[in-house]
């Protein structure tokens, strides 16, 4: 941000608390998302607009990893350990899957949002207005 900017840190969350609650990096009220992991438009207290900012595929890229790393490695130790039937894994691992996904999902989506924002970040070669 500019020092001629009207925005200024007073009321802003941190990347951490606008990424964990899906808060407005601009006014911190909770409108990031308009679903579970969708974002808003724009935010419906100060009129930010969401759609300016480009997660992209990032977030999808960074929880695949990190969960397919959890869940194998869960699964591989209880296997060693206990030899449970298929089933039990299948009754363990989907839905710890699913849960870890929208969850870490939706947090990594809005932290990089609010992080592209504190940072002021554009598209190349879009000059700011």
């Amino acid at each position: 941000m500019t020092s001629g900017s009207p925005e200024t840190n007073k009321g802003q969350p941190g990347i951490g608390q606008a990424a964990l609650f899906g808060l407005c990096p601009r006014c911190g009220e909770k409108t990031m998302f308009d679903g579970v992991l969708a974002f808003s438009g724009k935010c419906s207290s100060c009129g930010l607009d969401y759609s300016r900012f480009n997660v992209g595929d990032g977030p999808a890229a960074l929880v695949t990893l990190v969960v397919g790393t959890i869940t194998v490695g869960l699964a591989i130790w209880l296997q060693l350990s206990v030899e449970p039937p298929w089933w039990v894994h299948a009754l363990l691992w989907i839905p710890l899957t699913f849960a870890l996904v929208i969850g870490l999902l939706r947090i990594t989506k809005a932290g990089l949002l609010a992080s592209e924002y504190g940072n002021d970040a554009r598209e190349a070669g879009r000059r700011k207005l």
